[in-house]
């Protein structure tokens, strides 16, 4: 899998992201002129706001620390593990004094693993293996989708194999 995204990071050309499982699609985009600046994060109806500043924070409290820590993903409504990315990003003790999250009701899931899915490559890889196995190019058009599907949980499945 490859850490590329698809579009520019804004309202107007978000970034095209994959879910973990790789099931779902979603988007997100820079909000610079929101008030604070937010990392926009759109699933489906559910719109998610970040401060912006989050990524680049996270960034310099995981380099000062030396090491990696567990995501710990919870709801807003729920305790959030001590050590934990989630747990850092609600604590008084963060850059911000508190929530990263902007939303009440949706501040929550500051750890949550995302992962980045190119999948036209995926789709390039499943037409190469369809032409391997002998197929015309006409006729592997029907077969070219659930073949880059496959190979992406493969990846999934290997990488944490």
């Amino acid at each position: 899998m490859t850490a590329h995204a698809d579009g520019s990071g804004t309202a107007s050309d978000p970034w095209i992201l994959t879910t973990p499982p790789g099931k779902s699609e979603f988007e997100a985009w820079r909000d610079e002129d929101s008030d604070p600046p937010a990392l926009v994060v759109q699933v489906g109806t559910t719109q998610l706001r970040y401060r912006l500043r989050c990524v680049d924070d996270l960034h310099t409290m995981l380099k000062e620390r030396g090491d990696w820590m567990p995501l710990g993903n919870a709801d807003e409504q729920k305790p959030a593990a001590e050590d934990t990315v989630e747990g850092w990003g609600r604590s008084p003790a963060n850059p911000v004094g508190g929530w990263y999250g902007l939303k009440k009701g949706l501040r929550g899931r500051f750890g949550i693993e995302t992962r980045l899915v190119d999948e036209r490559l995926t789709s390039v890889e499943a037409q190469r293996a369809a032409r391997a196995g002998g197929l015309t190019a006409r006729d592997s058009k029907r077969h070219v989708d659930p073949l880059a599907a496959k190979l992406i949980l493969e990846s999934f499945f290997n990488e944490n194999a």
